[in-house]
């Protein structure tokens, strides 16, 4: 394992999963989050988030906090109830039109890689780096933003999405793996930083207002391979019926988290 160059092979999964998933953009074009938002702002809100767990001793009201690809704001608002100051960089439009303004809340219209942050005591990353091929940078740049604490959540399983499995059953062959936990724990460690650990586990259920939302949140993972009609029918027999919404239920999905203190600090 010692032989193994783990930022080398971070890259490459990175790249092998774009070009097989997405003919215009991934998970870092802001253009796919754009398009995404509605859905992943709805399949998120109410989610238990042990994430928070994690984070919230590291976290008083006289603590700051930058939380990097906020998203719809899911840990950003409950931060800002807690903490002095949060700043969100989240470079997707439309994810930032789901996170409320808030007094001590800032929001910063920029990819993390761009974004100019003063520092804070608290870093948070979560379920951002998948599509970040360059995550040597990604990560000293979360690192001489903090203080005190770096926080990193991935997923160590498959993406929980139907798409990820309508891909795998008709698509042309099965997508590529996207980088896991433990390919960020490999990285870390070959960086010289060695990380506390806590596994979580949620269920995750992905909710759509209509047919028509669910396949416009699928057809990217196809490219130009998405079948109109096959394609439709599939994903139609997947959802479930819930009220005025369609859902997948995706089970219980594990995701690690690494938090350490910064090597500068």
């Amino acid at each position: 394992m010692h032989q193994v160059d783990w930022v080398a092979r971070w890259g490459g999964l990175v790249a092998d999963r774009e070009r097989a998933a997405h003919k215009d953009g991934g998970h870092s074009d802001p253009r796919y989050w754009d398009r995404r938002a509605p859905t992943f702002a709805r399949s998120t809100t109410g989610r238990t988030e042990q994430f928070l767990e994690v984070v919230r001793p590291f976290v008083s009201a006289r603590t700051t906090v930058i939380d990097v690809g906020a998203g719809a704001g899911r840990h950003a608002v409950p931060l800002a109830e807690r903490a002095e100051w949060v700043t969100a960089v989240e470079p997707s439009e439309g994810m930032r039109a789901h996170i409320p303004a808030l007094p001590n809340l800032t929001v910063i219209a920029s990819a993390w890689e761009d974004a100019e942050v003063a520092p804070a005591d608290v870093v948070i990353c979560s379920h951002v780096l998948y599509g970040v091929a360059d995550v040597v940078p990604f990560v000293e740049k979360m690192e001489r933003a903090a203080r005190a604490r770096v926080f990193i959540m991935l997923r160590e399983g498959p993406v929980p999405h139907p798409a990820n499995v309508l891909r795998d059953k008709i698509g042309s062959a099965p997508l590529p793996p996207i980088p896991r936990f433990s390919d960020l724990f490999m990285v870390l460690i070959q960086l010289g930083i060695t990380p506390d650990v806590r596994f979580i586990s949620y269920p995750v259920v992905n909710r759509y207002a209509s047919l028509d939302e669910a396949i416009a949140d699928s057809r990217p993972l196809f490219g130009d391979g998405w079948d109109e009609v096959d394609g439709a029918r599939r994903l139609a027999e997947m959802l479930v019926r819930d009220g005025d919404e369609l859902v997948y239920d995706s089970g219980l999905s594990v995701s690690g988290i690494a938090h350490w203190q910064p090597r500068l600090s």
